[in-house]
This record gives structure tokens, C-alpha cells and sequence, in this order.
């Protein structure tokens, strides 16, 4: 290993990837039904947010206490559950020559994941209420064409759905769409996605970055160690609408799709050299903000009239408050929180792994050691900061929200369940029994987590909240 590398590593040099897990794919708000519908990563516009119904604040899977159901998955991936309607969708990686090894935790290690056999990706639809399991389907079978971190999977981008098709994206072995009965509609290969480390382009670390559904197309961010670009396709048929070029080093970030009040559909997307916005119809450069950390993973998040960014590896962990409206080139000088198109920023406490999270008036940006920070999402002021845990395990899984709670799920597969507020206030914390790297659903009150090797369905024995 490369010593100089391996110093400037203050935090796990890596999981981005994990971005899958921190990663998106997006719909419309207008076509999915909030708290019903979890149509990509992170939900709707990768918000994290399900609303209308009692979510759980304890379970107990040894006693069966408010849970639902559990189900085995073969493979390995850190890619989330998606839903609609009664579908549950999740992918996965399947190792011929046996279970993948992936360590977890926090480290620095750079080195690719000795693996390079053949590998099945599927896709697999279960009954989002009983946990059967509708069908598996096989879409690629071969040796990939990258290798993976130790901590990576070939599984990592979260699928997408709209209800008519899913979008399941295996980086380097391609994009493809199915149905819901399975068969597939469409295939597209996208080239060789090396997604590895800037500073030492041999160690190869896997592809992260997750497909987005929105008003019948797909955006795909593809920054890699050559050729990064946006690309947005037609749903149908795959076929290329339009491309842009990015001068951008490899990111592990899912780009999110949001239309302001009266404007058009706007991409917003993670960087070091370009943070920034793009128009959804026709690719071009709307704004641009340079600097921060130097292998970004969460994905912006939009609320309140701002987008939300952060990324934290390398010199800097800033968090960027962006006007939805922001124009040209805002990147700030060096002695600037603020500027015309940034309501605020701060250089510290942003997050590593984990796409951040708004609920209600707060910020929640949690790092990949569990120091949580919640901030006045309008202003930037710091409400507090406090560690989950003990510090001894890892954070990737990224926080989502329901029913005035927030879950934040360790790489030990501990959920800390946290009350909303500018107070911090711990209600519980729940096992899931092994390792978690993914991000959870929530449909109707039921939290879904994507575990080592299952899913499992957890909820509140009553039915819809009521409201007021």
C-alpha cells in the first residue's frame, strides 16, 4: 500500500459505495403516493421521509415483537428495497464460487476484494405485505468487468420503479429494465464504470451510483476514472436522449431530479470539481460550486427552497445550503460561507457516507463514525452534535424518517432511533441480528432493512395515523 495514501485517510478511504446504500433514484412526487410508494432510494426525490401512518419505535426479532416478516436473499449487495404498491424490488450479486467475504467497519483500506469469479446479478420481487417471494430473475451472469472494495459489493446502485418498469443498474454489467412479471424490456451497456480511488487508480472499488426514474426517463451519473458524464435515456426503449461530459474525478453519488415551484425539472448532482445542477430536458449547465471532499457520496437532498449537499473526505467535510435558483458559477472563496447562489455553508460536520435528511425545520448530517449533527436547516445553526454509539462501529446506511422518528442504522446492524427535534433525544435501539449496509424503506409505517443476507419487514401493529 501506498504509505502517503494510507496517511491522508483520517476516515475509511472508501465507502461511498455504499451510496447505494447511499444512493437514489427518483420519480415524481406528482405520480407516487407519499408513505405508500418508496420508489428509490431514499423514497420520493431521496427525501427519506414517509408520511400519513405510525411507524415502530422497538421490535424484538428473537420474540417476533412488531415484526412483520423476514426473508432470505442469496448474493451480496448493498443496494435498498424499492416499492410500489404491493412490490417490493431488491438486487443482488451472487458469487459462483461461493459467499462474498465483506468487512465491514472503520478502516482505510484501499485494496480491491480478491473475487474476481463469475457473478449472477438478479433481481428479486417480493410481496411487500407477506414477504413471499414473486419471482427471481437472472439478467447477467459472466466475471465483472471491475473489482470491488472490501467493504463493496457488484450489487451497490439501488434499482428504481414507476410502477411499470423497474430499473435495476449492475455499474459495469449494465442497466437493464424489467417488468413486473420479469422479463425483461430493455438492455443497456454503458461501458467499463471504474469507479476506484483518484490517487491510486489501480485499486478498483466497484460502481455505486444509482439509476433515477423521472416523467418516463432515466438519469444516469456515471463519474469514473475516464470519461465521466450525465446521461438521461428514454424509460421505453433505453435510447440515449442526451449526454454531458464531466471533468469530474469518480463520485459515488445518486443525482436527485426535483421540478421548483413554476420551474423546470432541474438534476442536481454531488462532486468535487462540480457540484451542481443541470437542466433535465436538454443537459445543460444551470450552476456550478467546486471544493469539498474529494470522493463525495451522499446525494442532494432539496427542501425548503435550498439543496442540501455535503461530502467529507480528504482536507474538508463542508455541508453547502444551495438556492434552488442559484446561477452560474457560485463557488465560494476561501474566507465565504455565503454568496448569491449559497444561503449558507459550513466546513465542518458534513457527512462522509450518508446522504443527509430534513424533517421538519432540521438538518440531520450524520458521519460515518455516528457523530450526528442537526442544524437549523434554513440557517446553519448548530442545534447539536452528539456521537450514536460507542464509536467502536461504522455508519453507511443513511437516515430516513416517519411518525416524528429518525433511523440511523449502524454497520453492526444496531438501528438508533432518535426523536425529531432541535434536542436529542434517544427512544430506542433495536438489533437486526447482522450486518446492514443498505438504506431501509418505509411503506405504510413499515420499516424494510436490506440486511447481510434478508429482509426484514418491521411496523407498529396499528394501521394509518391519524392526522390532527
Amino acid at each position: 500500500m501506498n504509505p502517503m495514501v494510507s496517511c491522508s485517510m483520517k476516515r475509511p478511504a472508501i465507502f461511498w459505495l455504499v451510496s447505494a446504500l447511499t444512493t437514489a433514484s427518483v420519480v415524481s412526487g406528482q405520480a407516487a403516493r407519499n408513505g405508500i410508494d418508496w420508489p428509490s432510494y431514499r423514497g420520493i426525490e431521496a427525501a427519506g421521509i414517509a408520511a400519513g401512518f405510525e411507524a415502530p419505535t422497538e421490535w424484538d426479532l428473537e420474540s417476533g415483537s412488531n415484526v412483520r416478516w423476514q426473508a432470505d436473499v442469496e448474493g451480496l449487495a448493498h443496494s435498498s428495497p424499492v416499492i410500489w404498491g404491493d412490490s417490493l424490488f431488491v438486487t443482488s450479486a451472487v458469487a459462483s464460487a461461493g459467499a462474498a467475504d465483506l468487512k465491514v467497519g472503520l478502516y482505510g483500506d484501499i485494496d480491491s476484494a480478491d473475487d474476481d469469479g463469475e457473478q449472477r446479478c438478479e433481481l428479486h420481487h417480493f410481496d411487500k405485505r407477506t414477504g413471499e417471494l414473486r419471482w427471481p430473475r437472472e439478467v447477467f451472469e459472466g466475471p465483472p468487468r471491475t473489482r470491488r472494495h472490501t467493504k463493496s459489493t457488484h450489487a451497490n446502485p439501488t434499482p428504481a420503479t414507476d410502477g411499470k418498469r423497474i430499473i435495476a443498474s449492475f455499474g459495469s454489467e449494465g442497466l437493464y429494465a424489467c417488468d413486473y412479471e420479469g422479463n425483461r424490456l430493455w438492455h443497456r451497456d454503458l461501458g467499463v464504470l471504474d469507479s476506484g480511488y483518484y490517487i491510486a487508480p489501480g485499486a478498483q472499488w466497484g460502481f455505486a451510483s444509482s439509476p433515477v426514474l423521472y416523467d418516463g426517463k432515466v438519469v444516469v451519473q456515471c463519474d469514473i476514472q475516464k470519461g465521466s458524464f450525465l446521461a438521461v435515456l428514454d424509460a421505453s426503449t433505453g435510447a440515449e436522449v442526451w449526454r454531458a461530459a464531466r471533468d469530474e474525478l469518480p463520485t459515488w453519488s445518486t443525482p436527485t431530479v426535483h421540478a421548483p415551484d413554476g420551474g423546470a425539472p432541474l438534476i442536481f448532482v454531488n462532486g468535487y470539481r462540480h457540484i451542481g445542477a443541470y437542466d433535465f430536458a436538454s443537459g445543460g449547465e444551470v450552476w456550478k460550486l467546486k471544493g469539498g471532499g474529494d470522493i463525495p457520496v451522499p446525494t442532494p437532498v432539496v427542501a425548503k427552497d435550498l439543496v442540501y449537499v455535503t461530502n467529507a473526505h480528504g482536507r474538508m467535510a463542508p455541508v453547502y445550503a444551495v438556492r434552488v435558483g442559484a446561477k452560474g458559477d457560485i463557488s465560494l472563496e476561501t474566507d465565504q460561507t455565503s454568496n448569491s447562489g449559497v444561503a449558507w455553508s459550513t466546513k465542518r460536520d458534513g457527512g462522509y457516507m450518508q446522504t443527509p435528511l430534513v424533517y421538519g425545520d432540521e438538518l440531520y448530517v450524520c458521519r460515518d463514525n455516528g457523530v450526528l449533527s442537526c442544524f437549523d436547516a434554513a440557517t446553519g445553526e448548530l442545534h447539536y452534535k452528539t456521537r450514536l454509539g460507542q464509536g467502536r462501529t461504522g455508519f453507511s446506511s443513511s437516515g430516513v424518517a416517519a411518525d416524528g422518528k429518525i433511523y440511523f442504522t449502524s454497520e453492526e446492524g444496531e438501528v438508533y432511533v432518535i426523536a425529531a427535534g432541535t434536542e436529542f433525544r434517544q427512544l430506542a435501539v433495536n438489533d437486526l441480528g447482522e450486518v446492514h449496509m443498505s438504506t431501509p424503506a418505509i411503506s405504510e409505517g413499515v420499516l424494510y432493512f436490506r440486511t447481510r443476507g434478508r429482509v426484514i419487514a418491521v411496523g407498529a401493529s396499528a394501521g394509518p395515523k391519524r392526522e390532527g
